[in-house]
């Protein structure tokens, strides 16, 4: 998987480097919450985001690495079970990741294109709506995938109250993904029913709800954990 998540960020370089042959010497950079383009610069300026692209890779490549190690060197088989449990949930986040950088590039390209060849003032493609979309799913991937972590640093609910035991740890990433996975859903319908204004702002409120109600889920969970202590 680590070569899948190689794969789809070498595409996006690869994909806007043959782009770029066929795009105007100077395309629309930027655009106002009314879509009109406020800033033209050189189409070369579209590398920048195919090289972020690579640079999370790499970054969940450290990560993914650094489970693997951990694995093999671990004492006992809980331990090196865990640590390649999360070294495959990291695995799915930074495909799901790459992936849809991948595909944002791509829209952002044609957008450029067509607005550049046209000689448009307003964007070709509601970049901000397709953003909040491709957000939204990422939510439910990653929402599937968070109650399959083991205790970590890395991905999951990682708050100390979560982190406290196995018990704590399992409850508060199923009810997160049950709340990720909600966000998402939301955020998918919101943005194709409404402005893109209006669809980013709720994108922002659903995650931030989605990571508050799990915070007060995850001190309650605690809180039964000490209790249950407390009566032995």
């Amino acid at each position: 998987m680590k070569k899948t998540m190689w794969g789809i960020s070498m595409l996006a370089l690869i994909f806007t480097a043959v782009m770029l042959q066929f795009m105007p010497d100077s395309v629309p950079m930027h655009y106002n919450m009314a879509g009109e383009i406020n800033r033209w610069g050189s189409k070369y300026e579209n590398l920048l985001f195919p090289i972020v692209i690579l640079a999370l890779s790499l970054f969940w490549h450290l990560f993914i690495l650094h489970y693997e190690k951990k694995a093999i060197k671990s004492t006992t088989e809980k331990e090196s079970a865990e640590a390649r449990s999360n070294a495959k949930v990291i695995k799915i986040v930074g495909v799901s990741m790459a992936a849809m950088f991948t595909v944002m590039q791509g829209v952002i390209l044609f957008g450029a294109y067509k607005e550049a060849t046209a000689g448009a003032a307003h964007s070709a493609i509601d970049i901000s709506k397709v953003s909040c979309i491709l957000c939204g799913i990422l939510f439910i991937v990653l929402g599937n995938f968070m109650p399959k972590t083991k205790k970590n640093h890395t991905a999951g609910v990682r708050i100390s109250w979560s982190m406290y035991n196995d018990t704590t740890w399992m409850k508060s990433n199923r009810f997160g993904a049950v709340a990720m996975i909600a966000a998402g859903l939301l955020t998918i319908a919101t943005s194709v029913f409404t402005k893109a204004g209006v669809a980013l702002a709720m994108t922002i409120a659903y995650l931030l709800i989605a990571t508050i109600i799990t915070l007060i889920y995850s001190h309650k969970i605690y809180k039964q954990e000490l209790s249950k202590e407390d009566r032995l």
